[in-house]
This record gives structure tokens, C-alpha cells and sequence, in this order.
């Protein structure tokens, strides 16, 4: 069901659109292509953190369940080469480099409604050449689905015109019980290695063993403490297949991670301070969500040996990712 959300203060319309499948039911709004709130049969609380109204996010958005794009996550001193040229992005975290593509990226724009049923909706866009300083006319499209075996898919496709970076991703802060703090989830993640980050969140290139580090999450155990890293799953994209699991030990709800991108990031919401309300009529203190976002790795452009982000004209980028809820 497609419905009126609101209305944007350029007075674009925004739209949610309301689908179920496998047990699930989602609602998804047009800004940003954004899972506003997501319900799994047999358990009365939201999955992941949003807001009841547009004006919350426009103000307190910390991307909640927002495609990011072009590219997710920070690109070093906003600034790369693209085909032998030198190209400047918008610089909107620290003044220094470049956040989720900029302040006007993906998930600060209004999609369209390209086609809808009842168990899934895709969503389009279309970033103009130079918008927030990326070369190229950039085509993107989103698609969720909820499959009968109780499952959220997400698939993000992209094509340009010019030579362009593109690493879209989808980044919803879960929540597998009504507790309002995500450290005593069980996380798994199948990498044994992570990117470190430098003060700012940026990744640095150093490549990091997880093996006796608070970083190895290879076996079950709470997630405890405060992370914003990319876990490194594969060299380069690949069929896909489950890379983490998240549980809660006082809902009995699983959610299994499954994608076709190299990296994983987790980011444990220790930055959440919107003074408004959420979806479960709460206000979301530090640790309220947290998100695993399937992506390549992060800051590529500054480091060569990482999986490449460089998207050519006729050769689409595609991205897989699901995350399969079940229940006690």
C-alpha cells in the first residue's frame, strides 16, 4: 500500500509504502529510500529504530534506515582520482572528509516510487553530474522485499555515465528486543580481520588479525563496547552468502546477516542523541541500535590494495544483501 507520508519544505511528496511477506511487515518511506519500521509476528516492538515524523528527520537523522549513497562511509580528505583526474567532494564530517556521499547524498533525497506489490517496493534515483562533486549522472535503484521464509532483502543497483565511485549501502540501526540498549546482543561475524579507524572514524589501511583483539567476534559473545569498523569478509564481491548473526537473549529473536559485499561494518550507535521520540515512543540514548552494513571497504580511493569502488559506464554495480529474522 502506497500512502502520503508528507511533504518535503520544496514541497516534493514523500510517500511511505507498506508491504509483508514471511511474517514480516515494513514500512518504507520515500526520503532516502529509508526502512522506517519493521515488525516481526510475535514480537510488539519495531526491529529498527526510526522516527513518526519527516520533521525528526530532516532534523535528528543519523541516516536511520537510509540507502547511503553513492558512497557509504567516509572518503578520506573528501577528495580522490577518478580516471586520471583529481575530484573534490563535499566535505560534511570534521570539515575533512566525506560522509555517506555528502550532505545532499542518497539518503538526504526524495526516491521515486518506481514499482510496488504487496511484498516488495523498488525505489529510483538519479544523482546529476557534479552533485556533491561526483563526475557522472549516477542511476540508482533500491528494491525490498520480504520473502516468505521470514526474510528482508535488499538490492541496490547503480549505473553511470562517467567514470564514478560508487558504494551504496543500507544502514538501519537494529534492535532485536524492547530493552533500549544493543550491548548485551550476541553478534557473530565471520571475519578475522577489520580495518582500524583513526579518531575521526576514517579508516587508515591498517588491516588488523581480530584473533585476541576486541575485535574478534568469530565466536558468539555480547557486543559489550562501542565499534564503527569495517569487518573485512572477502577480497571482492562475491555470490551471497551468511557472513554475521545477531541475537537477543531476552526476545529469543535471531537476525541472520547474508550478502554479496566483501565488508561488513558495525556500528554500535554509541553516537545516537536525537532529543525526539522514536518509532516505540522512547527517546534513542547512545546504544540504542545498532548497524550492520554490507559494503566494500571503506576509503578506498586512499588505499590501492583495497576492493575497488570505481563504477564505469555499462558496467552495473549490483549489491545482495538479507537479513533473516526468526523466533523462539
Amino acid at each position: 500500500m502506497i500512502s502520503h507520508f508528507s511533504i518535503l519544505p520544496e514541497n516534493q511528496d514523500v510517500r511511505a509504502i507498506e508491504i509483508a511477506g514471511g511474517g514480516l511487515h515494513a514500512r518504507i518511506l520515500s526520503w532516502g529510500a529509508s526502512l522506517q519500521d519493521l515488525r516481526l509476528d510475535g514480537h510488539p516492538s519495531p526491529l529498527v529504530l526510526g522516527f513518526q515524523r519527516l520533521e525528526d528527520y530532516l532534523a535528528h537523522s543519523a541516516h536511520h534506515g537510509a540507502i547511503a549513497g553513492p558512497v557509504i562511509n567516509r572518503i578520506g580528505g573528501g577528495t580522490a582520482m577518478i580516471d586520471g583526474t583529481r575530484h573534490h567532494f563535499d566535505r560534511n564530517d570534521h570539515d575533512r572528509q566525506t560522509l555517506h556521499g555528502g550532505a545532499g547524498g542518497f539518503g538526504w533525497q526524495n526516491w521515486q516510487v518506481a514499482a510496488a506489490g504487496a511484498s516488495f517496493v523498488e525505489l529510483a534515483i538519479s544523482q546529476p553530474d557534479g552533485h556533491m562533486g561526483f563526475p557522472g549522472r549516477i542511476d540508482a535503484t533500491c528494491r525490498y522485499e520480504l520473502n516468505e521464509d521470514g526474510m528482508l532483502s535488499v538490492e541496490l543497483r547503480a549505473t553511470t555515465q562517467k567514470p564514478t565511485l560508487v558504494n551504496m549501502g543500507h544502514h538501519s540501526y537494529f534492535t532485536l528486543d524492547d530493552r533500549g540498549d544493543i550491548r548485551d546482543h550476541i553478534l557473530c561475524i565471520d571475519a578475522d580481520r577489520v580495518l582500524l579507524a583513526d579518531r575521526t572514524d576514517l579508516a587508515t589501511g591498517e588491516v588488523l588479525d581480530v584473533s585476541g583483539t576486541r575485535f574478534d567476534f568469530t565466536r558468539p559473545r555480547p557486543v559489550s563496547d562501542a565499534f564503527d569498523n569495517n569487518f573485512c569478509l572477502a577480497a571482492q564481491r562475491r555470490t551471497p552468502q551468511k557472513v554475521a548473526q545477531l541475537a537477543s537473549p531476552h526476545s529469543g529473536i535471531t537476525m541472520d546477516v547474508v550478502t554479496s559485499e566483501p565488508g561488513l561494518q558495525l556500528y554500535t550507535g554509541h553516537k545516537l542523541n536525537a532529543p525526539v521520540a522514536g518509532l516505540n515512543g522512547r527517546i534513542d540514548t547512545p546504544f540504542a541500535g545498532l548497524c550492520l552494513e554490507p559494503q566494500m571497504w571503506p576509503n578506498a580511493p586512499d588505499n590501492p590494495a583495497f576492493p575497488s569502488i570505481l563504477l564505469h559506464p555499462g558496467k552495473p554495480c549490483e549489491q545482495i544483501s538479507r537479513f533473516k529474522f526468526t523466533i523462539k
